[in-house]
């Protein structure tokens, strides 16, 4: 799957605060042909073409080492200059203002909403694969069957204010937000590197939707 020369590789920061498995969503942007590097380098994350923001675990403790590793400001940053930012998991959840598993810790705020917890009536975490229903069109699902499985490990589920950025839901008791898109920015509740040749073809996408920022910044 990885024919891009190495000069063609867009650089892509993975976010290194020290939790959880980060070098598996490193693995699967490498294997798609990014030029993938874990790190916490201000400077790096700064000439990144693109950055991503991995997260397992817990909302706040999550959110605590994000800032403790001093990269709030350089998640801020990275979505302030139109890069392309791709947000995983509890990475996703973290975008948003707040969440319930961790009250008064506040999230980045990136995206107008909260992470509430799945309904009482489900089994948590729902830990499985999961089909999505893409609910729009969007770059990063060229190329993905209609209704494609996901692998999903959560307890959570983000609740935006505004529906429209939601491309794509989840059935788990109710329907539940599986992807996000909001301008430069691209979430997923799923794993992506987990999911298999699909999940691998979003993240292709992804990379494929960083060559060409680049492209464009440099024509």
């Amino acid at each position: 799957m990885n024919s891009l020369n190495a000069s063609d590789r867009p650089l892509i920061a993975v976010l290194d605060y020290g939790i959880g498995n980060l070098r598996s969503a490193q693995k699967g942007l490498q294997f798609v042909g990014a030029d993938a590097r874990l790190t916490s380098d201000l400077k790096l994350i700064s000439d990144a073409d693109a950055v991503v923001l991995p997260g397992v675990g817990n909302f706040g403790a999550c959110m605590t080492a994000l800032r403790e590793a001093g990269l709030e400001s350089a998640v801020h940053d990275a979505i302030a200059t139109t890069r392309p930012f791709l947000g995983i998991c509890v990475g996703m959840q973290m975008l948003f203002e707040s969440s319930e598993e961790s009250p008064g810790v506040s999230g980045l705020g990136v995206i107008t909403g909260e992470i509430r917890w799945l309904p009482a009536d489900v089994q948590k975490p729902q830990m499985q694969w999961n089909q999505l229903k893409i609910l729009k069109q969007d770059e990063m699902f060229v190329g993905i069957s209609d209704n494609p499985w996901m692998y999903f490990v959560h307890s959570l589920s983000a609740v935006p204010q505004l529906q429209s950025v939601v491309v794509a839901n989840c059935n788990y008791g109710t329907d539940l937000v599986a992807a996000i898109r909001s301008e430069n920015i691209f979430a997923t509740q799923f794993h992506p590197e987990k999911s298999a040749t699909e999940g691998l073809k979003i993240l292709e996408n992804f990379v494929a939707t960083c060559g060409s920022e680049r492209a464009s910044t440099k024509a």
